[in-house]
């Protein structure tokens, strides 16, 4: 039987059920595989920040003899980076909070007893407040002197490098493609010790976290007929909070500049067998080995002036 003009044969219907049945089953895999990474709600309740390994680390530090007083009058962002385009120009790319991080980590260390500065003009106010007050003529009177701090706490972020890996991989076949990419960033922090008898800078440490970016982006492309294009996109991307990356580096650069001082007798333990503790090596040994390396660094930097002895 002639099938009729302008009625598709029962071949030409077969063809196009099979392939939008291809194309409905291409789209409903790529929506799977771009819903597995949605959260699991949009609302959460607020919680502590996340401890890195380096804030466990300063938890577990030996007990001090005395703790110390330290001063941060500020920890500035010195990078000068602002996020690219299409954030705004006004947003850096890292915190500006970074002095409230680092009082955070001299607290958690137990061997810090930080001493308001950076609102000092505030305090002082509120002293003023108090002295001016008359409860019984003893209100004013009792007001204890501010503690001294004997070590200021300087530096800031010193570098944040954007994409200094960057890489991916895709392909596509039959209109079906999977593509991958990833970017490295890195932060740096440096902290060093002043002693505010002297002005010597007792120590100072340097510190550099990584922050991976991670894309994954599968795609369908396909012409259901000779009218129709069907086109599907998903994927997800995963960043590392910069913030958490600043934090990380910050509470590395207290546990450095902590243990360092330890094994120069800028202050002691409260039990100097801790001195072999795990911890107090481990970190030792981190040091030594940037030292060595440092070291053979300028030894292959100088020039070999010697002579070769004339056979």
């Amino acid at each position: 039987m002639t099938p009729q003009r302008g009625v598709p044969s029962w071949s030409q219907l077969a063809r196009t059920w099979s392939t939008r049945t291809t194309g409905l089953a291409a789209a409903v895999l790529l929506t799977a595989c771009g819903t597995l990474e949605e959260p699991v709600s949009t609302t959460s309740q607020a919680s502590l920040t996340p401890a890195s390994a380096s804030t466990l680390d300063l938890h577990e530090l030996p007990p001090p003899k005395n703790r110390i007083a330290a001063a941060v009058y500020g920890f500035r962002d010195e990078t000068g980076q602002y996020k690219p385009q299409p954030a705004s120009s006004f947003s850096t790319a890292v915190t500006q909070g970074a002095a409230s991080l680092l009082i955070k980590s001299l607290r958690d260390s137990g061997w810090y007893q930080p001493v308001e500065r950076e609102g000092l003009q505030s305090l002082l106010t509120e002293r003023r407040v108090l002295r001016a007050l008359d409860d019984n003529g003893n209100r004013g009177n009792g007001i204890p002197n501010l503690v001294p701090a004997s070590i200021i706490l300087e530096g800031g972020i010193v570098a944040y490098d954007t994409n200094t890996r960057t890489g991916g991989l895709g392909a596509q076949f039959l209109g079906i493609g999977l593509s991958t990419k990833y970017s490295v960033d890195q932060v740096t922090v440096n902290l060093r010790a002043v002693d505010v008898l002297s002005g010597a800078v007792l120590n100072s440490v340097s510190t550099t976290k990584t922050i991976y970016s991670h894309e994954i982006h599968p795609s369908y492309f396909r012409f259901v007929n000779y009218y129709d294009l069907l086109e599907i996109e998903t994927g997800y991307t995963r960043n590392e909070p910069a913030q958490l990356a600043v934090k990380e580096a910050i509470d590395a650069a207290v546990m450095h500049l902590t243990v360092q001082g330890i094994r120069d007798n800028h202050w002691q333990l409260r039990n100097d067998a801790d001195r072999n503790s795990p911890l107090l090596k481990r970190y030792l040994s981190m040091a030594d080995n940037y030292a060595i390396r440092t070291e053979r660094h300028k030894l292959d930097a100088i020039p070999d002036t010697t002579e070769r002895a004339s056979e």
